[in-house]
């Protein structure tokens, strides 16, 4: 499947990578995959917001999960810069989003994958999944982004 992606939807992936790297975390979620792809101006813009706010965000959810078990920290970071495995394992939830791109990319007989099909994916998830946590975090509708990544002028 990984040889239909475009070379920015490779870049994405390698730089979700990164991005779990640098929040310390050492599996690569669907949290990652909307960091990295929310570095493309033009992705950001149609999410209506930017990778610094997705990342307090985050930041913002984890201590509060830290909160809901007793843990208060009043600067939270995450440990930085984890250095993962060239093949670092993605969590279930980023392997169902890298595999749903192929229906959307199906859906318009695309011949490659995008990074607007991995976004598009990632509209897709579901509570409990992080990234859906996020999108109702920063109040981001993810039908509308949706049909906005849709929408005639994107293609």
């Amino acid at each position: 499947m990984f040889e239909k992606f475009a070379q920015t939807a490779r870049s994405a992936v390698g730089d979700a990578r990164f991005e779990a790297g640098r929040r310390g975390d050492r599996r690569i979620g669907t949290d990652h995959l909307l960091l990295a792809l929310l570095r493309d101006e033009d992705l950001a813009r149609a999410v209506g917001v930017d990778a610094d706010s997705v990342a307090e965000a985050a930041d913002e959810l984890d201590r509060g999960a830290l909160r809901s078990i007793g843990l208060e920290l009043s600067v939270y970071k995450p440990a930085a810069n984890v250095v993962l495995q060239k093949r670092a394992p993605f969590t279930a939830g980023a392997k169902a989003v890298l595999q749903q791109t192929l229906a959307h990319a199906s859906a318009e007989k695309a011949r490659t994958i995008t990074s607007r099909h991995i976004m598009l994916a990632l509209l897709d998830r579901q509570a409990p999944d992080p990234v859906f946590a996020l999108f109702e975090s920063l109040s981001i509708e993810p039908q509308e982004v949706s049909d906005r990544l849709t929408a005639e002028t994107w293609r």
